[in-house]
């Protein structure tokens, strides 16, 4: 049946056969896309046209009128209907009558509707009090009914738009950057409103606001294009959902994806990223542009005054770069520039502008992306220097980039950038895409750019670091391979390029090892100075480490974490000096520590102590941004506790029945005094409140005394927090994976353990583990978002290292146990 068959068969049959018909045409597979929507809102307006007729029989000067959404022919399965029912206010009382005969049956479809009924006089002096009834306004389209009264309407309200644009433009710029600040950006979100977010359907529609203004226009290139998108993929929404919705969860993206006809979800973010890339900086050119003008027309009238009504100044130009000036807030390229003869001038330009903190005018992006020549292999110095000129002018280098981009010149200069590029990661850690977090991470570098010798070295390293997400496999070894082509490219020398493909491959190590690893451990320290090679690669691996985590998002760094990479790095730097880690010596007890095992051994319980954790703000590097309180590290817990079997699980049950987080842990036995038979154990675990404040002492005491006797059932608490967590609908975790670490220690067999966060997760490992007759000597723990990564140094019941095969089984039975 064909649309226009399903149009007449909604006129004759009223509500049920407009159902069918639209039930249909939601259905087939003919139509999706702008054709779907327009058939859609034809549909509609021939149903609402019939209702319309039957109702309004001898009454004259009423008019159906569509607004918002609906006026523009933009009608999602799910849409509400935007609807106006104007008149010219002769018959009140028959014109509400015919307002309930068009509303019911709508209502009666359990359809939206958003309706108002208004005289000419009413809708405008309503959309001068209120900017959203305004921008509706602007997209009205006739229905049904007296077509001069809704022309005439249209025509009003456009001149008020166009008459009150200089006073309206900036509230609807402010509107829309509060609903950003609410929102977020579309381009980075993993579960994004496509409507309200920044770059989505809103801005479009306020893009075509500010056009209809006629002060300023957006860059149209692309934006159809990628409003279409977007709203292809609401409308695959609504059907996948059933439901009036505009964000894009992450249960839903698979079967949008599907029904879109892509091959993922990942696939779907990346397009719908792209769109409202587009959109965001058609956004920014176009804000740019209103700002100017208005401007413009504030500062004319003075000036005209002043030359005595003579001729419009010429635009004051003040020289940036060779090429490059800047005018009217704006950086553009001078008469005398040559793009087609400059190879150097886009990265030249975009250097200026970052440095000078202004944005690049549209037209000389266009004007390089259509007449600049490719550099040559390898590149010429000078455009070496400007990348890492632009690399390293820190937060304004964000803008700069994107306006690059936007034209295709970032992937004509490095090809490799367009794996990564809007590529989505799936990481609740990670709050950017690839693309935008290789970008922050050189903004953050270029904050620590004094700290080592080879700034420029750091800054590439940081744009390339993640270069390999775009490739399968190990991002980290595909990323060295492109490092090194990439390097070479842009003209390094051999021992740079080969210090940069370092630094990619090994851009995790030290934050994975200092979390991960014993550091007392010799083997630890010198498996990383092999791989770092040089005290120059170490002070670059530490910044690029910091600026990546911080780049990353807020829970991938902290003063702990930093702490322990600091801590690390010394010890590497040692080795790589020639000082050879000795072997490590049994540490001798505390004075706090002989104190707790004595009254332990005395009392035959677990005594503990709760101290407070600080790092020392260094005098020489103090500065206005250091806070003058030292930060908080987390609190010490020392518990000494009569050697027997069960500890680790009942000490790990009891911290997360007070949802205590664990940072750090280290277990070893104590040898009592001379002729004194047994031992006791000593933990020195560092934890944090996961809520509020820390519990008592006394409290946690009583609770690891009735767990180490039995009587506390630490699993059945933890079961019932388990089930009582808040989930989300559809998604689920990754299964645990357990291994080996081969040859991570000399002292210990170290497993490693990758599972999904919850409540007694190190109360349910202590448990396999001593089921297993394995002892641990230290763990070491991180959490990041929901994903645990933990590694535990275990001996067998005399203190060795376990054999292969012993250490794989252990290793398999506590996966499956984490499957299970």
């Amino acid at each position: 049946m064909t649309s226009t068959d399903m149009r007449t068969e909604a006129e004759d049959s009223g509500p049920s056969g407009y159902a069918a018909a639209r039930l249909r045409l939601l259905q087939g597979e003919a139509q999706s896309g702008p054709p779907r929507r327009t058939a859609l809102a034809e549909l509609t307006d021939d149903w609402l046209t019939g209702l319309f007729d039957a109702g309004s029989e001898a009454l004259r000067g009423v008019s159906l009128v569509a607004v918002g959404g609906y006026g523009r022919g933009e009608l999602s399965p799910r849409s509400d209907l935007d609807l106006l029912l104007l008149h010219d206010g002769s018959d009140s009382g028959a014109v509400a009558a015919l307002a309930d005969r068009i509303w019911y049956p709508v209502w009666d479809l359990g359809l939206a509707l958003d309706h108002s009924v208004r005289t000419p006089a009413e809708a405008r002096k309503t959309s001068s009090e209120d900017l959203k009834v305004q921008l509706g306004l602007l997209d009205a389209r006739h229905i049904a009914g007296d077509l001069g009264l809704t022309a005439g309407l249209r025509t009003a309200v456009l001149a008020d738009w166009r008459n009150q644009a200089p006073k309206r433009l900036p509230e609807l710029q402010e509107l829309c950057a509060e609903r950003a600040e609410r929102q977020g950006e579309l381009q980075y979100l993993l579960e994004p409103d496509l409507k309200e977010a920044r770059g989505g359907l809103r801005d479009a529609t306020a893009l075509r606001a500010v056009a209809a203004s006629w002060l300023a226009d957006a860059p149209r290139e692309g934006l159809t294009d990628a409003r279409r998108r977007l709203l292809d993929v609401r409308d695959a929404l609504h059907l996948t959902t059933g439901r009036a919705t505009d964000r894009l969860a992450l249960q839903e993206q698979d079967q949008v994806a599907a029904e879109l006809g892509l091959l993922d979800a990942d696939t779907l973010l990346r397009q719908v990223y792209e769109a409202a890339r587009v959109v965001s900086y058609a956004s920014d050119v176009t804000w740019r542009e209103v700002g100017r003008v208005l401007r413009s027309r504030a500062v004319r009238p003075r000036l005209r005054a002043m030359l005595g009504g003579g001729a419009k100044p010429a635009a004051e130009r003040s020289p940036l770069a060779e090429g490059v000036v800047e005018q009217d807030g704006e950086v553009v390229l001078a008469r005398a520039a040559r793009p087609e003869r400059d190879p150097v001038l886009p990265l030249r330009a975009a250097a200026a502008a970052a440095q000078s903190g202004l944005p690049l005018s549209l037209h000389a992006v266009r004007r390089m992306a259509a007449a600049a020549r490719p550099l040559p292999t390898p590149w010429p110095a000078e455009a070496r220097e400007q990348l890492v000129t632009l690399l390293g002018s820190g937060r304004p280098t964000i803008e700069v980039w994107e306006a690059l981009e936007a034209e295709g010149l970032i992937t004509r200069l490095l090809p490799d950038w367009e794996r990564v590029r809007c590529r989505p990661q799936r990481n609740a850690v990670h709050i950017w895409t690839v693309d935008r977090h290789l970008i922050e991470t050189a903004v953050r570098a270029s904050e620590l750019a004094r700290r080592v010798g080879r700034p420029d070295l750091l800054l590439v390293a940081s744009l390339l670091h993640d270069i390999g997400k775009g490739w399968p496999g190990d991002h980290s070894v595909a990323g060295e391979i492109i490092a090194r082509d990439v390097a070479a490219r842009i003209g390094f020398d051999r021992t740079d390029v080969a210090v940069l493909a370092t630094l990619v491959r090994h851009h995790l190590l030290l934050i994975d090892t200092a979390t991960r690893r014993d550091l007392e451990d010799p083997a630890t320290v010198r498996s990383v100075a092999e791989a770092v090679g040089s005290q120059g690669t170490l002070e670059l691996l530490h910044a690029l480490t910091e600026a990546d985590a911080l780049a990353t998002g807020p829970a991938a760094w902290s003063s702990w974490r930093g702490s322990l990479v600091t801590d690390l790095v010394k010890r590497v730097s040692a080795v790589l000096a020639g000082d050879a880690p000795e072997e490590p010596e049994a540490v001798a007890p505390t004075a706090e520590q002989e104190r707790l095992a004595i009254e332990s051994f005395r009392t035959g319980g677990p005594v503990l102590s709760l101290r407070a954790q600080t790092e020392p703000v260094d005098s020489e590097a103090a500065s206005a941004s250091v806070p003058e309180d030292p930060e908080p590290l987390g609190v010490e817990l020392l518990i000494a506790v009569p050697d027997q079997p069960g500890v680790l699980p009942a000490v790990a049950g009891v911290l997360a029945m007070h949802r205590l987080t664990v940072r750090t842990a280290g277990l070893r036995a104590l040898d009592l005094p001379d002729g004194v038979e047994g031992s006791v154990l000593l933990l020195d675990w560092r934890v944090a409140a996961e809520y509020g404040s820390l519990p008592q002492a006394a409290r946690l005491r009583a609770d690891l005394v009735r767990a180490l006797d039995g009587s506390l059932d630490i699993a059945g608490r933890l079961a019932e927090r388990d089930a009582a967590y808040p989930r989300r609908r559809g998604t689920i975790a990754p299964p645990a994976r357990v291994t080996v670490a081969p040859a991570a220690s000399r002292h210990a067999t170290v497993i490693e353990v990758r599972a999904h966060d919850a409540p007694g997760l190190l109360h349910r490992i202590g448990r396999a583990f001593e089921e297993a007759n394995v002892r641990v000597r230290s763990m070491h723990v991180s959490t990041l978002g929901s994903n645990a990564v933990d590694a535990f140094y275990l001996t067998g019941a005399k203190g060795a290292p376990l054999p292969g095969e012993e250490a794989a089984s252990v290793a398999r039975g506590l996966e499956e146990m984490l499957r299970g």
